[in-house]
């Protein structure tokens, strides 16, 4: 069974064009399956406004979300004219990212996908405070679209963590290039490569050590995360060629070669702990999130609990 079969797309309320909606499509005839358009929109004055009686406002916000149902179908027209199955759904919400994720638990979907917003080709996208809560606490895979056009043989670079010390990031790793490598085969067979960083001599250890030999440190690190490399990619028959293990920091490793690669998505984990803690991705994501300049596909753990839930009192 193709993986991704309940595709739920977050609408750009501000423009006409909706590249992840285009994605969705794109995905949606190589897999099959659903794509629900979802919308959720609010305007506060409506809720002010004390001219108005309760039924009356509820008559409004009726309208609105008619409106805006009918204007996110004449953008799928085409898609909808050539047999693509897709839904359209509006809702009443003053929180965005609460109402996405609330239609991810209520609907059991494979996958979100949404815009991220990018100036040009030369800087890194531009992600709202509402695409970091849904990278931070959505459930499901977040698919990150950026605006513009999918590279000619874009790869997918899956981004694997080869320091050991962590007990989950095992598992993870595993789970990454697992799912990377499914869609991968499904999707125009597309190239995947492996990448992990591994960290410079730090200079304070060479100052106060007069006996440390920061190359000798180097090779021991180096040579650690390459067997580590090593067995991850035996493990899934992945050709020594397509794994990439280098110096430096993951926020400048990664998206470095994601550009000398001209990569078309790039798929990192992002660590999902129980507790407040849940809302946080860990600084090496969020870091190489920031300087990337394509597609980004986040994946949580197995068992990830959002610490959003469902909310049983919304208005209809």
């Amino acid at each position: 069974m193709a993986k991704y079969q309940n595709i739920l797309v977050a609408i750009d309320a501000q423009q006409d064009d909706q590249p992840a909606l285009r994605r969705a499509v794109y995905l949606n005839q190589r897999l099959g399956g659903q794509i629900t358009a979802f919308l959720p929109i609010y305007d506060f004055s409506y809720e002010m406004t004390t001219l108005l009686s309760p039924d009356e406002r509820v008559t409004m916000r009726k309208g609105v979300i008619s409106q805006r149902t009918e204007w996110i179908r004449e953008q799928s027209k085409a898609y909808l004219a050539a047999g693509i199955n897709i839904d359209i759904k509006v809702v009443w919400h003053n929180r965005p990212y609460e109402a996405i994720i609330q239609e991810v638990l209520d609907g059991g979907y494979d996958l979100l996908l949404k815009m991220a917003h990018q100036h040009d080709r030369l800087q890194s996208v531009v992600f709202t405070p509402t695409d970091w809560h849904l990278l931070r606490k959505c459930p499901c895979p977040v698919w990150m679209v950026k605006d513009q056009p999918w590279p000619e043989n874009g790869k997918a670079v899956v981004a694997v963590n080869l320091a050991s010390e962590e007990p989950h990031h095992d598992p993870l790793n595993t789970r990454l290039v697992k799912e990377t490598l499914e869609l991968a085969e499904q999707v125009n067979h597309t190239e995947v490569h492996l990448v992990g960083a591994y960290p410079i001599t730090p200079v304070n250890i060479a100052i106060e050590l007069p006996d440390f030999d920061p190359s000798v440190y180097n090779d021991a690190i180096r040579g650690q995360h390459l067997l580590a490399m090593k067995a991850l990619r035996q493990s899934f028959s992945i050709d020594e060629k397509f794994t990439h293990v280098a110096k430096g920091l993951p926020e400048e490793v990664i998206p470095e070669l994601a550009d000398r690669l001209d990569a078309g998505v790039v798929v990192l984990g992002t660590i999902g702990r129980t507790g407040l803690s849940a809302a946080f991705l860990g600084n090496t994501a969020e870091q190489v999130i920031d300087h990337l300049r394509c597609d980004l596909l986040a994946i949580k753990p197995e068992g990830f609990v959002s610490p959003v839930e469902l909310d049983d009192d919304e208005d209809d």
